[in-house]
């Protein structure tokens, strides 16, 4: 068998971040056009979820349709990450407006579900068998994606807005073109696992699964919460101290982290297992979520310090919570399996995030993050589930 080339996968890490930088850059540009655009002061939780519902009806679009099955997945994401473009630069042509901000939005998060999800397919097809220290650099990219408009907004959004758009929409173009021309269709492609609606409920009644998808839906529950508002939360630090953080750069800084996480918990979960390791991010996320209000009195370098261990923990454990929903999947519903635990995962962010937006205003900033901790919590209970205990000798 030939062996696979160098380039693959640095090129699949790279595309996967361009096209996922698309994901948060409506979020960056929010401070700057909130009073020009006369948007509502929870329009981060808008904006937000916004996304995650173009997403979750991408992903469920593209199954049933079997879209990546029935295309050659390559030029599915070079299409995708295209369409996620033109929807994210749409902002710089129509009138500005909160309902315009907010279809964009959905549009893109519409065409990412055929760039994140897809690339990982890709890389499936060329590293069969040997995708799980891939897996870690792939969830790193789309967390450096992820936080890459906060780091446009830093270097120049103070010009102006519209760059954080036209750098990341013409990134996103570059990741889809450097997939099709550069990775294609790897050795190993084949007929994915259909969707089939009728089994939704069943699939849960695997233990093994229903214990992997309900520690990830406490995972997701926090995951884009903590992302979302952590330029509240520095906002907030700098009122209340008199100092100035800025909130795009620590943003970006604090997210990126999670990319060392990644794959952090890649290598070491072939020794522990991705059970272990997912159980130890969580718990570490989920104290950091408990003492959450002992922050804001930390000096400034203890905080920061705090805020970059949470981004490292947050995310370390999301491959890990992949493999395991791939790995004890009913083996007739694979398809069906996984793409009922993405939907219902990132469908929970919602909840989430528009939570704490109302919180928001409600109660004191202090105790907001606080609120995440029932999403480890549930997840800690079902993950444990999983870790293999040793067996007891037998008394002769």
């Amino acid at each position: 068998m030939n062996k696979t080339p160098n380039r693959i996968l640095p090129t699949i890490v790279f595309s996967q971040f361009a096209g996922t930088s698309l994901w948060f850059a409506g979020n960056a540009i929010l401070p700057q056009i909130q009073i020009s655009w006369n948007l509502p002061d929870n329009s981060i939780a808008h904006v937000t979820s916004m996304v995650m519902l173009g997403f979750i009806a991408g992903t469920f679009t593209f199954a049933i349709f079997s879209i990546a099955d029935r295309f050659k997945p390559s030029m599915v994401f070079l299409t995708c990450a295209v369409l996620g473009a033109l929807m994210n630069a749409s902002l710089l042509v129509f009138p500005g407006s909160f309902t315009v901000l907010l279809v964009a939005r959905f549009l893109t998060g519409i065409f990412i579900a055929g760039i994140y999800p897809v690339g990982m397919k890709i890389a499936s097809d060329w590293f069969e068998g040997k995708l799980g220290k891939a897996l870690g650099f792939l969830v790193g990219a789309l967390v450096i994606g992820s936080a890459f408009p906060h780091l446009l907004n830093y270097t120049g959004g103070q010009i102006s807005w519209k760059l954080v758009l036209i750098g990341t929409s013409v990134l996103s173009v570059l990741g889809g073109l450097a997939m099709y021309l550069l990775v294609g269709e790897g050795p190993f492609r084949k007929k994915g696992a259909h969707f089939q609606p009728s089994k939704l409920l069943e699939v849960f009644k695997k233990k093994d699964f229903r214990s992997a998808a309900f520690g990830y839906f406490g995972h997701m529950w926090e995951l884009y919460t903590f992302w979302a508002f952590l330029p509240f939360i520095i906002n907030y630090y700098n009122q209340q101290h008199q100092v100035y953080i800025n909130p795009s750069l620590w943003t970006f800084i604090i997210m990126a982290m999670g990319a060392l996480g990644c794959v952090f918990g890649g290598y070491i979960s072939i020794k522990q297992g991705s059970a272990k390791v997912a159980f130890k991010f969580l718990t570490l996320s989920g104290i950091l979520c408990a003492v959450s209000p002992a922050f804001y009195q930390m000096e400034q370098s203890q905080f920061l310090a705090v805020l970059m261990l949470w981004g490292f923990a947050v995310i370390g454990d999301s491959a890990q919570f992949s493999s395991l929903n791939a790995t004890t999947a009913p083996r007739n519903y694979v398809g069906t399996a996984l793409t009922i635990a993405v939907s219902i995962g990132f469908l929970l962010t919602i909840p989430s995030i528009q939570l704490m937006g109302y919180l928001s205003g409600k109660m004191p900033t202090e105790w907001l993050l606080l609120t995440l901790v029932v999403g480890p919590i549930f997840g800690l209970f079902y993950t444990r589930g999983l870790i293999q205990q040793p067996k007891k000798k037998k008394r002769s």
